[in-house]
């Protein structure tokens, strides 16, 4: 029974070995190609203190990190392995055989994303390729922000006209904080449709910020270990 299990573990280990190598192969193959259909623009750049806040909540070590980051309050993503999903898997459809394997790892990131090493490794392969700067440009340009109305909103710029009514460089640090705390999940955090929810979300990253309190593990990203001050009477 043993020697069987020996044998299963092994042939699991040789296939994923096999899979997440040919992954790389894909990644780096396709990398111009998927660079040059991602449907990111450029959008305004942050400021410094706009970016430290960004990578403070979203990943405080990603001018180190080679794609992948395990610390805490960091979660399984990284900023690089979002850039990765849109790029690789979200953007534009491939051509030939690439196209076909982007297929194939669309469908296996749709179902289990949760358990799929495959996105880990296209972060790894982008991260070579593409500078720091470069991958904040497209992550600032294409991140998620929810819907405004019936407008599906995408990147901090068109965020900030939305939801402030005015350009992301005007926006104070306040209001630039009520944006980064919409991007864990933007309809649930949604100033107008969940505005409580937002509110607090928004306080616990102004603690976090200020140095009041920590994220209380890896998978702590809501930081529910921070507690917006008690108003006083």
């Amino acid at each position: 029974m043993i020697r069987i299990l020996r044998k299963v573990l092994l042939a699991l280990v040789v296939v994923m070995s096999a899979y997440l190598g040919i992954v790389a192969l894909w990644a780096s193959a396709s990398f111009d190609s998927a660079m040059a259909g991602a449907r990111a623009v450029a959008g305004p750049p942050l400021s410094r203190r706009q970016t430290d806040i960004l990578l403070r909540v979203e990943d405080p070590a990603f001018l180190r990190h080679v794609g992948l980051s395990v610390g805490n309050g960091q979660g399984f993503a990284t900023i690089t392995s979002a850039v990765a999903r849109d790029v690789y898997l979200t953007g534009a459809k491939l051509d030939g055989a690439k196209g076909v394997l982007q297929d194939f790892y669309r469908s296996v990131f749709n179902c289990c994303k949760k358990i799929d090493l495959g996105r880990d490794v296209m972060a790894l392969v982008l991260d070579a390729h593409l500078s720091k700067d470069a991958q904040l440009a497209v992550y600032t340009s294409s991140v998620y922000m929810g819907t405004n109305g019936a407008e599906q909103i995408r990147g901090l710029g068109p965020a900030a006209y939305g939801y402030l009514g005015k350009p992301l460089d005007e926006a104070t640090e306040k209001e630039f904080i009520g944006l980064i705390a919409m991007i864990k999940a933007p309809n649930q955090y949604h100033p107008v449709k969940a505005p409580a929810a937002h509110a607090l979300r928004a306080a616990r990253i102004e603690a976090l910020l200020a140095g009041k309190c920590r994220p209380g593990g890896w998978f702590d990203t809501s930081f529910d270990q921070c507690k917006p001050p008690t108003p006083t009477l």
